[in-house]
């Protein structure tokens, strides 16, 4: 089964002809070039293919799209609020460099020490979390100001300097 990552929701119709305003987080100037599909959650896990006729940037977090099959408002409405996704090879490609989603499959170093690789990323208000796992354990760790040492983009690796305990709530 591939893995799917989401990369937002579609939030409004645009215009007359069934656009759906999509508020993504893959960054400013996504890669929009070779993209089929999007993936929409119609029900919990269940992902369904949706073909891209067209996709047009909006601003930094939203794009505007145009999906074959859809083209009234009336029928784009009953897509609003639903949340979508797309495989995670391609959610890293059109990932902007500078985008936390673009983080997925790094992994993850503390005192030189490799932890696991990047399965999940959770974007907080204030700060981003990184869902790995460890012994076949769920560990959420936290990149803030504090815990980030350093992200080396090209051989994928998260440097951190994580709270004296974090990893022993999870692993105990």
């Amino acid at each position: 089964m591939e893995d799917y990552v989401n990369i937002g929701s579609l939030v409004a119709t645009f215009g007359v002809k069934g656009e759906i305003v999509l508020s993504h987080h893959l960054g400013a100037n996504p890669e929009l070039t070779k993209v089929e599909a999007f993936f929409i959650e119609e029900a919990q896990d269940r992902f369904i293919p949706y073909f891209v006729h067209e996709v047009k940037i909006k601003s930094a977090e939203e794009l505007i799209v145009s999906f074959e099959g859809i083209d009234s408002p009336e029928k784009a409405r009953k897509y609003l609020k639903k949340k979508v996704w797309l495989s995670s090879t391609d959610a890293k490609r059109m990932a902007s460099k500078a985008a936390p989603i673009s983080l997925l499959g790094f992994s993850i170093i503390e005192k030189k020490k490799a932890l696991g690789k990047v399965l999940e990323v959770i974007e907080q208000p204030l700060q981003i979390l990184l869902r790995i796992e460890i012994d076949g354990k769920e560990v959420l760790i936290p990149i803030n100001e504090s815990t980030l040492v350093k992200v080396d983009h090209k051989a994928e690796k998260i440097h951190v300097d994580l709270p004296e305990g974090l990893l022993d709530i999870y692993l105990t």
